[in-house]
């Protein structure tokens, strides 16, 4: 049944509250927004981890690979091109920053002294105090008072959590290790502590280590069966490794246990990926209407407008992201799923902008992608090169991810097999699926092989990824070329007409090259 929208239940403990925003949720793979950043290597620090109790400061690190990797995405940029050059340049420092040990998007401690004083002696402040507030300035908070009360495993786990969500909200993956660093400080503190557990398995999550993430989740409930955080990313874990009749079992428990917005949201996207988009969408409604904290409706907001964005209603789209904006306007998600729906809705100009926006701010995967389809579909002079530039950052973005230890081959699979080496595409595609079975790396391992020419051996894999009734116009146009290579010429009008009928605007250059297939076929009949 959908989930209640109570905000508590009388008994139920409380000592781990998730932030509002529900940090531990990686976003949906193959959705607007991406997946988390990824891992760099972070800063330096004691055995025991207490160093990562201080403010986090720009340091030394790995610096021969981290000059390795500017100086390779310096060079996608020619010479002649010189103010290109320095955009990528500046944008490949933001990343490799990261690797050095230094804070990206972090911002001066000291313009928030201020708040760091507030804090009490008495200490710690709770997961959902830092969601409700300045995360960076709650950090600093944190970090201070684990300088004076460094055997408090409590604020060491909320630590490690907190510094997971800035990794995900801000773009700042040094701080995935710092993560981990102060979560096994606050479980050799207290082993078996409930909020260190669950803290490992948002962690394993967000590194795209699922089986870890299910296990460390596990492991957390033993302790504690309302832990909402370990709840949901059991649901994420779950979604990802393509356990769907076990996800729907494990949201329908967590809505018994922690009903919320945090698990209204996952158990939208279970019925989303089963096809059903009407019981999806009354849920994240009803979350809505319970949201009261702006994070909690900038994050609702925007799961409702990528819903929308999903079934091609681009209005409806935009109207959900001029909500979540208006709550937060500086939420990325919504940033990027809004320059989507003005390119589908045909506003290439408003959409481009907003892009270059996004990624001047976060160089991730997704928004790089998009706005580099945009530059070719334009057309400009000098398009093409600004298209290779975003590409080349990808490369940048996935060498900093596993230098941190997160799996990317996703994203590699993804982004490589139409803008870059397709021979990488299918070696990273066939080591997902190997790791997991979901629909995303079905369609990944689908589009892989047919790149390289293997229509024969992508079918039955594209037929997986459509099997599950999810109605993504991404897959059904892949399915469709595929068929069409393979010589099924009516399953292939069929899909690619359903993918055009259903997101006509899906993909700037997927859509242009999905119509001419379509003609073609039609005038074969």
């Amino acid at each position: 049944m959908p989930p209640r929208t109570t905000d508590s239940t009388p008994g139920r403990p409380d000592d781990d509250r998730s932030p509002s925003t529900s940090p531990v949720h990686p976003e949906p793979e193959g959705r607007p927004g991406g997946s988390a950043a990824g891992a760099g290597a972070g800063s330096g620090g004691d055995r025991d981890g207490t160093s990562d109790a201080r403010p986090a400061e720009s340091g030394s690190g790995s610096g021969t690979d981290a000059g390795r990797r500017v100086a390779a995405v310096r060079r996608a940029a020619d010479g002649g091109r010189r103010w290109r050059a320095l955009h990528v340049a500046g944008c490949a420092v933001l990343l490799a920053v990261a690797v050095t040990g230094g804070a990206i998007a972090v911002g001066g401690a000291q313009d928030r002294e201020a708040a760091v004083d507030a804090v009490s002696a008495a200490g710690a402040m709770s997961p959902g105090d830092l969601a409700r507030g300045d995360l960076d300035a709650g950090i600093a908070s944190l970090q201070k008072h684990l300088r004076a009360q460094p055997r408090d495993f409590g604020s060491w786990a909320t630590l490690g959590l907190a510094y997971v969500e800035q990794a995900r909200t801000k773009g700042d993956p040094s701080r995935y290790p710092q993560a981990e660093r102060a979560l096994k400080r606050s479980l050799e503190l207290e082993p078996g502590n409930d909020q260190a557990l669950a803290g490992r398995a948002a962690l394993a999550a967000a590194r795209h280590d699922f089986p870890g993430a299910l296990s460390w989740a596990d492991r957390a409930l033993k302790q504690n069966p309302y832990s909402e955080r370990a709840l949901c990313t059991r649901i994420d874990a779950l979604v990802e490794l393509g356990r769907y009749d076990d996800a729907a079992k494990a949201a329908d428990t967590a809505d018994d246990r922690r009903p919320g917005v945090p698990v209204f949201t996952r158990y939208a996207y279970v019925h989303e990926l089963r096809g059903d988009v009407r019981t999806a969408r009354a849920v994240l409604e009803r979350a809505l209407v319970s949201a009261n904290a702006p994070g909690d409706v900038a994050y609702v907001a925007t799961a409702l407008g990528q819903l929308a964005w999903n079934q091609g209603e681009y209005k409806t789209a935009l109207g959900h992201y001029a909500r979540a904006l208006a709550a937060d306007d500086a939420y990325l998600p919504a940033l990027e799923g809004r320059a989507r729906a003005q390119a589908a809705s045909g506003d290439r100009t408003a959409a481009v902008k907003g892009l270059e926006q996004v990624v001047a701010r976060f160089p991730l995967p997704g928004p790089l992608v998009a706005l580099g389809e945009l530059y070719e579909d334009r057309g400009a002079d000098g398009d093409r090169a600004k298209a290779g530039d975003q590409y080349a950052l990808v490369d940048a973005w996935t060498a900093l991810a596993r230098a941190g230890g997160a799996n990317t081959d996703l994203e590699t699979a993804m982004a490589a097999a139409d803008h870059g080496d397709k021979k990488e595409a299918l070696r990273a595609a066939r080591a997902e699926w190997d790791r997991r079975h979901s629909v995303h790396t079905a369609d990944a391992l689908a589009w892989a092989l047919h790149v390289n020419g293997r229509d024969e051996e992508a079918l039955p894999y594209a037929r997986r990824a459509t099997a599950t009734g999810y109605r993504n116009a991404v897959f059904l146009y892949h399915r469709g070329v595929i068929e069409r290579a393979t010589g099924d010429e009516r399953g292939a009008r069929t899909r690619l007409k359903s993918a055009l009928d259903l997101n006509p605007g899906f993909s700037p250059l997927g859509t242009r090259e999905a119509r001419t297939a379509l003609k073609d076929l039609e005038g074969n009949r």
